[in-house]
């Protein structure tokens, strides 16, 4: 049975993990002695010390919350293989672009084992140390992206150790398999015990007593109880014994699990104690803050994290998933709180139950805003009498002109925060998960104390031709204290712009007004053309999974890819029954055309004309699967409409009009549009989505 408190504490978790790894990213790589002469003890963000964000994209945030989805892909089956976890690796990596530190085979474990999985050396022998050697297999990564699998397994370590094993398995071996179990076994009895020595018993436990790691930990306890007090005396130790210098490779597991078992003994159970301890000392600070804060956060809860120290407000939630899952790249803690427990639920045989029947902002956990931060107002989470919670937006005076907003994000922010990301080497890849054609939905209420009424719309944020935003208002209603209202508006068109944002404008309210809007959605299948545009975010708002596609052609979209299948993707994985119809022109290719109901890189239906004259539907999934195909005269430079229509389980495929192929297949229930490429080069001009 899972824990009563089991959806707060994974949320408490998820939080855990982002805040340590903004704490840590800043200075990623320093010594102890840098960060204590040039930050002094880490005891809160210093990103503004150092010139940098302090919401960025991160490997150890997008792998954790990435490759725990081979559970949902693969109906969360509890005998998961190594393989499959493999698969999923491949579905939603972009080579060279998403998740991973691509330093090279050899160089980067992670990379290496891509490269293993990508030709064809199926997990666990990716990464195993008989394929990469022990130096490159005993690296930090199976550590750093193991809470997830944690965090399914409640209250159950021997699964939570297993399932790390299979997980971590895909890219390491040996010793830094066993730190993930460590880490995984202690997070998963966290939901239902705090002692701290029994926890690193319980992840003990797990591993063999004869293993380095094993006695690294023990060592590492006994030099705690020698002097408790003083941890730099045991990180001395620890430098002495266990340190970078004992190790190959770039970023070893032994020092750094050394630094979390350390800081986890010192802290006395408390989460800003253990988050600064664990910066302070160095080495790789947002892998071991990440992994440590999830760890607390678990244990201690919500209370726990909040404390003394407001760790939450400066980043509202927001997290970045970029990944070929193609509008997941701005996501928030709650939402990916809830995949977990939607997953945990599954493996242990309950029911989950959405809170506000399963609307996308629901601000059911305290203190939590999911993205929505307030231009002249102020946003936080508050608790109603009735026992459900809201997003309190409270007015600042406004001058006549003002106009108060309470806005989140559904794609990158602005021109200069993509190109930020992209120089950084990790960009942020997604687009819009708002589009033209849905409607939106949200509940809202002014307290009954306000002097006035409330002039309110919803609103959209949209990036133009010189890539500034403007934003769109709905019809604006007047709210009367202690009124509440159900607003909706479907969303016009942008002509082919995307969508940065979206939430409410307050017009007009009086200083002592709050706004508690209850939640905050949007339903349906958009109508949108999407092609060439002025600017240049029209074009980042497609996720690019293949080797070269610039918006600088004559063409709106030209691919090419040398090797293999690439995609160019848009659109939700919550999409389900549409067509989308695209002018497909191949040139030297061996396969082009279109998608529909993508989930990333090997999972979709594509229509694609190849170059033995015929015109197939394939199912893509765990392998290509032909569902019907044509004869058709394909000729090289001759432009095609291409015309792909799923409904059900209904798949139907049109060239030029005319329905050449179709089948039924219930595979794929949901997912995004992409364009299709084989080895060449291929173009289209633009592409149109509408209700099946």
């Amino acid at each position: 049975m899972l824990p009563a408190d089991y959806s707060e504490r994974v949320y408490a978790g998820v939080l855990g993990k982002i805040i340590g790894v903004y704490l840590g990213r800043p200075f990623e790589g320093w010594t102890n002695e840098r960060i204590e002469e040039q930050l002094g003890e880490i005891d809160y963000y210093v990103h503004d010390k150092v010139g940098v964000p302090l919401i960025v994209t991160d490997d150890d945030i997008s792998g954790t919350f990435t490759f725990v989805r081979a559970l949902e892909d693969y109906d969360c089956d509890p005998q998961l293989t190594p393989k499959q976890i493999g698969q999923t690796w491949l579905n939603y990596l972009i080579e060279g672009r998403s998740v991973l530190w691509w330093g090279g085979l050899g160089n980067s474990t992670e990379h290496t084992a891509y490269l293993r999985l990508r030709d064809g050396i199926d997990a666990p022998q990716s990464g195993a140390i008989e394929t990469n050697g022990k130096v490159v297999a005993e690296q930090i990564g199976a550590q750093i992206f193991i809470d997830g699998w944690a965090m399914v397994c409640p209250g159950d370590p021997e699964r939570a150790a297993d399932f790390a094993r299979r997980a971590g398995s895909v890219s390491h071996d040996g010793e830094a398999v066993y730190g993930a179990q460590v880490l995984a076994a202690m997070e998963a009895q966290a939901f239902v015990e705090t002692d701290i020595d029994k926890l690193i018993d319980t992840g003990l436990d797990q591993i063999p007593a004869d293993s380095t790691l094993a006695t690294m930990i023990r060592d590492i306890r006994a030099w705690h109880a020698d002097n408790p007090a003083d941890w730099r005396a045991t990180f001395r130790k620890i430098q002495e014994n266990y340190g970078y210098d004992k190790y190959g490779g770039n970023c070893h597991i032994m020092p750094n699990h050394g630094l979390i078992i350390m800081s986890l003994l010192h802290s006395d159970g408390d989460f800003s104690e253990a988050l600064k301890i664990v910066n302070t000392a160095g080495w790789d600070t947002d892998c071991n803050s990440g992994n440590l804060g999830c760890l607390m956060g678990i244990r201690n809860g919500l209370n726990g994290i909040d404390g003394n120290t407001d760790w939450r407000t400066p980043f509202a939630d927001i997290c970045y998933l970029p990944t070929a899952d193609a509008s997941g790249g701005v996501s928030d803690a709650v939402a990916q709180a809830q995949r977990i427990v939607q997953i945990g639920s599954e493996l242990n045989g309950e029911t989950f139950t959405k809170p506000k029947n399963g609307v996308r902002y629901h601000f059911s956990f305290p203190g939590s805003v999911q993205g929505f931060r307030g231009t002249h107002c102020d946003v936080s989470n508050q608790a109603n009498g009735d026992g459900s919670r809201s997003l309190a937006i409270q007015l600042d005076p406004m001058k006549p002109d003002d106009k108060a907003r309470a806005l989140t994000n559904t794609f990158i922010e602005s021109l200069d925060t993509a190109k930020y990301f992209e120089r950084r080497g990790y960009g942020l890849m997604t687009s819009p998960n708002l589009n033209p054609g849905q409607v939106l939905t949200t509940q809202l209420s002014l307290n009954k104390e306000a002097s006035s009424s409330a002039e309110v719309s919803l609103c959209v944020g949209v990036f133009n031709e010189e890539d500034q935003i403007v934003v769109l208002h709905g019809p604006t209603i007047q709210l009367a204290p202690g009124e509440t209202q159900i607003l909706s508006w479907q969303v016009p068109s942008t002509d082919g712009y995307p969508i940065s944002s979206t939430g409410i404008e307050i017009s007009s309210a009086s200083s002592d007004s709050t706004i508690l809007m209850d939640y905050f959605d949007w339903q349906g299948m958009p109508e949108l053309e999407l092609g060439r545009r002025k600017g240049t975010m029209w074009g980042r708002a497609w996720v690019n999974a293949v080797d070269t596609y610039h918006p600088f052609y004559p063409e709106s979209f030209r691919l090419i890819h040398n090797k293999g299948t690439g995609l160019l993707l848009y659109g939700s994985r919550d999409w389900s029954d549409y067509s989308v119809e695209a002018d497909v022109t191949p040139h030297l290719v061996k396969r082009s055309g279109i998608a529909a109901r993508t989930q990333g890189l090997r999972r979709y239906y594509g229509l694609v004309l190849t170059e033995n004259n015929q015109v197939q539907l394939v199912k893509e999934l765990d392998g290509t699967r032909i569902l019907d195909e044509a004869a058709i005269d394909v000729e090289l430079g001759t432009k095609y409409q291409l015309k792909l229509t799923v409904n059900g389980d209904a798949i139907d495929g049109y060239v030029n009009g005319e329905k050449l192929v179709s089948a039924n297949d219930a595979s794929l229930s949901q997912g995004g549009v992409g364009l299709v490429i084989d080895e060449g080069r291929t173009a289209t001009q633009k592409v149109s989505i509408s209700k099946g």
